[in-house]
């Protein structure tokens, strides 16, 4: 005779039924129990508004940093002028000499005149062009030859020397090397142009080359990667950063130089135009060169950053 099997927890034959401490399933009108009781329904809280009020003060968060540095800016450039207007108007010598320097009233009115006629514009046209080609010979070389000294140290010890013995020369100091050198002025100021620019580049990319992390090297490697796909998915990518860094300030010692071999050995660009100027004695035409050489590098190392920041998005700073 068997015995009959309980389940624990139920009552044996013929024992009253406890009502267990537990919490009992819930139970529909008609009897059925639910397994999976549906949750009260949450209600939802709208984060955005979608009005054209509050777009507005959606875009003014997230664009706070950078309207706060366009104010300070503006400020800090509106009172350098009003500094520039006191000590002019008033002829003021403070050690330094404010006699002879033209107001800011001045070089608006040579501004005017300048850009009445049309030679003023062919001086910056020239300069622009002497930058871009100088500037893109050095990149193209430059990058490339930064990321095979970085890869191979044998190239490094053999070329790196060299270029820490050529590096510290002046842009000036190399006029009259370059005349020696090439058929034309025209010539030689672009290769002195393309010398101002190089070594930045060379010695960013340089740096970008050591600070690539080894294990993504060696990852791709495991993975089959050849030489060239090594550079080119791995190496390529992590140096782009470094590359425009040295890219802008290369742009911004590239003019320097630019500048100088036009003042020396050039005909026309907006450096011959600045000492032309201080030839004749026209002291506002003077401080309109400097001020247009200054929109001119500002504006170019902008886009050099504009087109790092689209190449790079990855390496953006909060």
């Amino acid at each position: 005779m068997h015995t009959p099997l309980h389940v624990a927890g139920t009552p044996a034959d013929g024992a009253p039924c406890v009502p267990s401490a537990a919490p009992s399933a819930p139970v529909t009108a008609s009897g059925a129990i639910l397994l999976r009781p549906e949750r009260a329904p949450v209600a939802q809280v709208v984060t955005a508004d979608g009005s054209l009020p509050g777009l507005a003060r959606r875009w003014l968060r997230l664009n706070m940093p950078a309207i706060r540095a366009t104010l300070l800016g503006a400020l800090a450039i509106s009172l350098f002028i009003l500094a520039w207007h006191v000590v002019t108007v008033n002829r003021m010598d403070l050690y330094v000499r404010f006699l002879n320097v033209p107001s800011p009233e001045q070089v608006l009115e040579s501004a005017r005149t300048a850009f009445s006629t049309g030679a003023f514009f062919e001086h910056i046209a020239m300069s622009c062009r002497r930058i871009f080609i100088g500037f893109a010979i050095a990149a193209l070389v430059a990058v490339p030859l930064g990321m095979l000294m970085g890869r191979f140290a044998l190239l490094k010890a053999f070329v790196f020397p060299v270029c820490e013995v050529l590096r510290p020369i002046p842009a000036i100091a190399w006029v009259p090397m370059a005349i020696m050198l090439w058929p034309t002025n025209e010539q030689s100021i672009v290769f002195i142009t393309f010398l101002g620019a190089f070594f930045p580049i060379l010695i960013n990319t340089l740096h970008g080359m050591a600070n690539v992390d080894e294990v993504l090297v060696r990852a791709a490697r495991c993975l089959g990667a050849s030489e060239r796909a090594t550079f080119r998915e791995v190496y390529f990518p992590a140096v782009l950063p470094q590359v425009f860094t040295g890219l802008t300030v290369g742009m911004g010692v590239a003019w320097v130089s630019l500048i100088a071999a036009e003042m020396i050995s050039g005909q026309f660009g907006i450096g011959y135009f600045t000492w032309e100027a201080y030839s004749l004695v026209q002291y506002p035409d003077i401080a309109l060169g400097m001020i247009t050489i200054g929109v001119l590098g500002l504006a170019s190392s902008f886009l050099i950053r504009l087109a790092g920041r689209a190449v790079t998005p990855w390496s953006r700073t909060k």
